[in-house]
């Protein structure tokens, strides 16, 4: 009986050594690698054309609230999702207008007017002191680009007053974007497949209004992907027509980049603060529960070895000393459960900012032409008013052509 005894007091003892492990796994996996190099937006060294010049359609983001992991979705506010749904995109839109190296770059509401090349992204994950997103790209043939994860750990650095006046605390993330859309460019396109891309693009705007007439001029190769069967002549009345409806959706669409341009001006300061008081959360938050873990291992431990001692030694010395050990596990495991029970709190913090920063960035109304237009939705539904009317104006002047 005795050697029974002693085996199974072994047995346990193993089990609180792989108790202290998961304690020291809890402890590395509690560091993160912080990014300390700056990536400058790169320029085109060559003088490119006007008409060489790709336009660029960068979609409002996914929020990527169907993504979110099990374990974070008590931190993620979908309010605030939303929000950077929009936020992201504009600065991703601005970063490569300000890079020279395309035509006209717009935020678009959907993807209802054609562009050359488009953006589409989602959001994995942003909390003050990480962003991730995937971006996808595709040109108006429908070719792929790329499909690819960026992401970013910043420091607390970031968020002074002095670098905040330069940029954004997640700027390196949209200057890779950036380079990487001119590096897949200069390595993929040839200028006449430029030309075609920007063809497509007025075709299927064209095509949009007249399918009538111009469904001919376009085919599905077996890819998938558009090409051009023959073109329309310039002189063509119809052509002439869609170009200039086209240029009023380019008004509109223009129009919209002062709704989102104001839309991320008010956003600035509440989504600023968020992010630095959520910085400081997330760190806090991601301490709390490495102690809390280290608690439970410690506890866990503490516990298994004090039954050991109980069963192994045959005095009441011994019975005490493991009677206090299971008692002070017993303490440490509760004392972690409070601290699950503090970061809870935190995260209800969170969501209070998340509730007064959705309030800080309500819809706006703005005029277009002799119309007002009220946003009391969202952008991307009076975007499709937007197509309506254009098929207005479209068949008062050209009529059943």
């Amino acid at each position: 009986m005795r050697a029974l005894k002693v085996l199974t007091a072994q047995q346990l003892k193993n089990i609180a050594g792989t108790a202290l492990l998961a304690l020291y796994l809890a402890a590395c996996n509690s560091h993160t690698v912080k990014t300390t190099s700056y990536t400058p937006i790169v320029q085109d060294s060559q003088d490119v054309p006007e008409d060489l010049l790709l336009d660029v359609g960068v979609a409002v983001f996914d929020p990527g609230i169907d993504e979110i992991a099990k374990r974070e979705e008590e931190t993620v506010n979908h309010e605030i999702r939303v929000a950077e749904s929009r936020y992201a995109p504009f600065l991703l839109a601005d970063t490569l207008q300000r890079s020279a190296n395309w035509g006209i770059v717009r935020l678009m509401p959907n993807n209802e007017s054609p562009m050359d090349v488009y953006i589409n992204g989602t959001i994995l994950q942003s909390d003050g002191e990480a962003m991730r997103m995937r971006i996808e790209v595709t040109d108006s043939s429908g070719r792929q680009w790329y499909t690819k994860v960026y992401d970013e750990v910043i420091s607390q650095f970031s968020y002074e007053p002095s670098q905040r006046q330069q940029a954004d605390p997640f700027q390196v993330i949209y200057n890779k974007i950036s380079n990487d859309l001119l590096e897949y460019r200069k390595r993929n396109l040839t200028s006449r497949e430029i030309v075609e891309i920007r063809t497509i693009s007025e075709l299927l705007f064209a095509r949009r209004f007249s399918p009538d007439v111009f469904d001919s001029y376009l085919a599905t190769d077996r890819r998938g992907n558009l090409q051009i069967v023959s073109l329309p002549a310039e002189s063509d009345p119809v052509l002439r027509r869609v170009r200039d409806i086209r240029e009023r959706d380019f008004m509109f669409i223009d129009t919209v980049q002062d709704y989102y341009a104001t839309y991320v001006r008010q956003m600035r300061l509440p989504y600023d603060t968020w992010r630095e008081l959520s910085y400081e959360e997330t760190i806090t938050l991601r301490e709390l529960r490495a102690s809390a873990n280290r608690r439970f291992a410690a506890g866990a431990a503490a516990v298994l070895g004090g039954l050991a001692a109980a069963t192994s030694g045959g005095s009441y010395a011994s019975q005490v000393g493991g009677a206090v050990g299971v008692s002070a596990g017993a303490y440490l495991i509760t004392s972690g459960l409070n601290k699950r029970t503090e970061a809870r709190i935190h995260m209800e913090a969170l969501e209070e900012l998340g509730e007064s920063l959705e309030n800080e960035v309500a819809p706006r109304v703005f005029s277009l032409d002799d119309r007002t237009i009220t946003l009391t939705g969202s952008v991307e539904e009076q975007y499709a008013q937007w197509k309506d009317i254009l098929s207005d104006i479209y068949a008062s002047e050209v009529g059943d052509i």
